[in-house]
């Protein structure tokens, strides 16, 4: 019998820290309240001793949202380019070291595209070059399976119920939770999802991505590159993420929260196995207004 295959995995170090910091404020009856903020903190990444970015962050899985921003900015292709991934917070910095350099980094680090949403994600080496060459497969989805997961979903929040201030992200199988990342904004997060993928090499082709974000073409673009299939949010979506859903073959679902939810892309992929007992009341004229946000 064949051994058990086991994925490479670089030297790593385990510098994650505290998400929320303890702090103090003043209601509206003048009261001094005690409670906690999000604890945002700035990561500046070095490969090969160069700098090459800083990240805002939570700083709870470093090395993980280190890995995947890599991965998803297409600076490396295998996993096994990278020898080392060491995270220093008394000097605020991340050191890869990689075997054999990176070719073409500077032509890569020289085209930047700022990108809507919360932190203003950056994507290095050409937002589209590769987009038409992801194809996704059509995966089905049960209605019945998206409310139990919204309803799991509710269970997870647990820096934003303590102090606000951040996005969460989750990898999941229908309606079950795999891994569940929160971070001062929604790019770290989901780039911690990747990097874990990566560094476990999972397959994305029969997982479903959680975000409570807008769906922007980076996430789209991010989902995609993961071989994800399935984007839901509980905000809403822009028009450059829907057409690119619509390039790739990304079902995309917005607006999910409670029995609610909208989808602009691959509804053919939706088994609507739990239709509410009656239409909703609310004009779709709210509904449109509701998903500029």
């Amino acid at each position: 019998m064949d051994a058990k295959f086991t994925p490479y995995r670089p030297a790593l170090t385990e510098a994650g820290l505290n998400a929320a910091e303890p702090a103090s404020a003043i209601d509206e009856f003048g009261n001094q309240r005690e409670g906690h903020v999000a604890a945002e903190r700035a990561l500046t990444l070095y490969i090969n001793k160069r700098e090459i970015v800083t990240l805002m962050t939570l700083g709870t899985q470093p090395e993980l949202l280190v890995l995947g921003w890599l991965r998803n900015q297409r600076l490396l292709r295998d996993i096994e380019q990278i020898k080392a991934i060491q995270v220093d917070w008394e000097t605020d910095a991340a050191v890869v070291t990689t075997f054999d350099g990176i070719e073409g980094l500077d032509e890569k680090m020289g085209r930047k595209t700022v990108t809507t949403g919360c932190g203003q994600g950056t994507v290095f080496g050409g937002l589209m070059d590769e987009i038409d060459k992801i194809k996704l497969p059509p995966v089905t989805l049960r209605q019945s399976a998206i409310y139990r997961l919204l309803r799991n979903l509710n269970e997870h929040n647990e820096i934003y119920r303590q102090a606000g201030a951040v996005h969460g992200c989750a990898l999941c199988r229908e309606s079950e939770l795999l891994l569940f990342i929160e971070d001062v904004g929604r790019h770290n997060a989901v780039d911690a999802i990747a990097g874990h993928m990566w560094l476990n090499d999972t397959e994305g082709g029969d997982k479903l991505f959680y975000t409570t974000g807008r769906l922007t073409s980076e996430m789209v673009i991010k989902v995609a590159q993961m071989g994800i299939p399935i984007l839901l949010s509980r905000s809403g979506v822009t028009q450059m993420g829907l057409e690119i859903a619509k390039r790739v073959g990304v079902t995309l679902i917005a607006r999910a929260k409670g029995s609610h939810f909208l989808v602009y892309n691959g509804a053919e992929n939706i088994s609507f196995d739990a239709k509410p007992e009656s239409i909703s009341t609310i004009s779709p004229q709210h509904h449109l207004e509701h998903a500029k946000g």
